[in-house]
C-alpha cells in the first residue's frame, strides 16, 4: 500500500479523470463526464486532457482498450489506478470527518 501513497494527493482534475474511467471512455466522453460529476465545476480543455491521459498511462493508472471506434482512443481505469482513487477518497473522508468533528466541537456563538 505504501508504494500507491506516492500518487498522493491526487489533483482534483486527476481525481475526476479516474472516476470518469470507472468504464470505459474516449477523451471527449471523459471531459463530459468530468464536467458532469463534478456538478460543472471541473472543466478539461483537450489539450490539457491528453497531458492527463499520458501521465496517467504512464503512471499506469488508466490502459487503452480495443475501441469500436476507430478514429478515438478508448481508456480504462487499471487496478492500480482503482486503488489509488480509493486511497485518496479514504484520506479525504478522513480529512472531512475530522474537520467536522472539530467544527463542531468548536462551533462558534
Amino acid at each position: 500500500m505504501m508504494e500507491l501513497e506516492k500518487y498522493l494527493p491526487l489533483t482534483e482534475t486527476t481525481y475526476y479523470i479516474l472516476l470518469s474511467l470507472l468504464e470505459p471512455a474516449h477523451g471527449y466522453m471523459m471531459m463530459q463526464k468530468v464536467e458532469r460529476l463534478s456538478n460543472q465545476k471541473v472543466r478539461i480543455a483537450a489539450g490539457t486532457m491528453y497531458g492527463a491521459i499520458e501521465n496517467l498511462l504512464k503512471q499506469e493508472l488508466i490502459r487503452s482498450v480495443k475501441s469500436t471506434d476507430k478514429r478515438r482512443k478508448t481508456y480504462v481505469i487499471t487496478e492500480k489506478g482503482f486503488k489509488v482513487l480509493k486511497l485518496d477518497c479514504q484520506r479525504m473522508k478522513h480529512i472531512i470527518d475530522i474537520t467536522d468533528e472539530l467544527l463542531t466541537a468548536n462551533e462558534l456563538e
